[in-house]
């Protein structure tokens, strides 16, 4: 299907900034399961972006701003085309070593808890597709969904102890329990096709993991499913923090308000002629 997406985020502060640099991982890949066709950033500074490919493999524009201002919107629009492939995108060229997603990072660190979950997708072998479904169902089991408990610095380890947490704690425990037991994963964030076209209230994440027989194959914990053709990829990483749509330093402008709007929607097939 066709999927159209608009995004926009705000930022809006007390007193004026008197410089800052922002990181954009805003432009999605062309891969398995997904064809871009139409992109756009628009943010004031855009023209004269860096641009570079980190060490995961986005795409990042770099902007600086050093005028005074008290609001700044960060607004992208544009239109990918999705292959439904039960979540397998097998194995697209990447800078960095397989061996790399093995590694714990604050948020993904395993205790004894997440190992015990971890036990679960090796009842088949580490290797199996299907044991990776049952640990995706176990901690569903573990863990309700419901905003507001958590916050972006939360482990997994509080996560699976407070019993509550959003699409970014699931996928950060499903990560920790599978390098626990010496499988690869990554942080994957993107958007997602909402039922009855609602729309989001931020960028949507789940979980990868390396499979020797298929390559990198996705989990959303939160849905408990693997991602199909409502889903577009964005960025990946270690964790919610390498793979930040949108990071930044700034100097002055204290007290930082944002607001985030996503609207991800399907193309008629009027329109697609």
């Amino acid at each position: 299907m066709r999927l159209t997406v608009k995004h926009v985020t705000r930022y809006r502060y007390d007193r004026p900034l008197a410089h800052t640099v922002q990181q954009l991982r805003l432009t999605p890949p062309t891969l398995a399961g997904q064809k871009v066709l139409s992109w756009r950033i628009d943010v004031p500074g855009y023209e004269g972006a860096a641009r570079y490919i980190d060490a995961f493999g986005n795409p990042v524009d770099v902007i600086s701003h050093r005028e005074a201002m008290t609001e700044l919107t960060i607004a992208v629009e544009g239109v990918v085309e999705t292959e439904d492939r039960a979540g397998v995108i097998g194995h697209p060229r990447s800078p960095t070593p397989d061996s790399v997603f093995l590694r714990f990072t604050p948020l993904t660190r395993a205790n004894p808890a997440i190992r015990r979950l971890a036990a679960v997708a090796e009842r088949d072998g580490a290797q199996s597709v299907a044991g990776f479904h049952d640990l995706m169902q176990a901690i569903r089991d573990k863990v309700a969904y419901r905003t507001g408990v958590t916050e972006v610095h939360t482990s997994a380890v509080d996560a699976l102890n407070a019993g509550e947490g959003v699409c970014q704690d699931h996928a950060h425990i499903f990560i920790a329990a599978a390098r626990a037991i010496g499988v690869p994963a990554r942080y994957v964030s993107g958007y997602m096709l909402m039922d009855g076209g609602q729309e989001s209230e931020a960028h949507h994440a789940w979980a990868e993991v390396l499979l020797p027989t298929l390559g990198w194959v996705g989990f959303d914990v939160s849905n408990g499913m693997c991602p199909t053709d409502r889903y577009i990829r964005l960025t990946c990483g270690l964790d919610s923090r390498s793979a930040a749509p949108i990071r930044g330093i700034r100097i002055g402008g204290s007290d930082e308000n944002m607001d985030v709007e996503v609207a991800v929607s399907q193309e008629s097939q009027q329109s697609q002629q």
